[in-house]
This record gives C-alpha cells, sequence and structure tokens, in this order.
C-alpha cells in the first residue's frame, strides 16, 4: 500500500503492518475524543515514526494515488479531526 505523509512524500508499506498501525491510530482517535492534547501529539508522532520505520520512500517524482494520507507532524487537533471519518486514519485490516 503507498502511504503519503502530508508536507513529506510517500511510502510504500507493506498490508502485513496495518494490524501494528492501527493500534496506534485507535489511541489517537481515544485521545481525540478525549481532548487530550499531549497524548494526541505523542501518538501523532509515533503513528508518523512507525510509518517511516517501516515503509520504503518512494522518489518525489512518483505520481500513484495513496492508498492512506496521514496528517503532517505539524498537524494540529483539530487539523486531524477534520481529516477522521468513523474509522480513524487507517482503515480496519
Amino acid at each position: 500500500m503507498i502511504v503519503r505523509i502530508m508536507g513529506e512524500g510517500q511510502v510504500r508499506l507493506a498490508d502485513g503492518h496495518l494490524a501494528e498501525l492501527n493500534k496506534l491510530d485507535d489511541e489517537l482517535l481515544a485521545e481525540m475524543e478525549n481532548g487530550d492534547g499531549p497524548g494526541f501529539r505523542r501518538t501523532l508522532q509515533a503513528l508518523l515514526d512507525k510509518v517511516r520505520e517501516l515503509g520504503e520512500p518512494l522518489p518525489d517524482d512518483f505520481l500513484e494515488p495513496s492508498d492512506l494520507i496521514l496528517p503532517s507532524p505539524d498537524a494540529t487537533l483539530q487539523d486531524v479531526r477534520e481529516l477522521l471519518s468513523d474509522d480513524g486514519l487507517i482503515p480496519g485490516a
């Protein structure tokens, strides 16, 4: 799957990593619902770090649609609220 981190670019990520990412997404969703700003920042950073760690960066000129789009590291709680659907950022595996 192709994952875009807004403002950074795209990475190719094996579908087998979705379960691991879903755990962080569930935490992020709970922190969003509770208005936990510090927890939100920490978990968003952990989610983005995990995608960077597990994914293979794609060239800047790679022009395929992204399967997932994640917020930038400096996104606010409100920015991410606008991106979220009922399923969170990572669709269920």
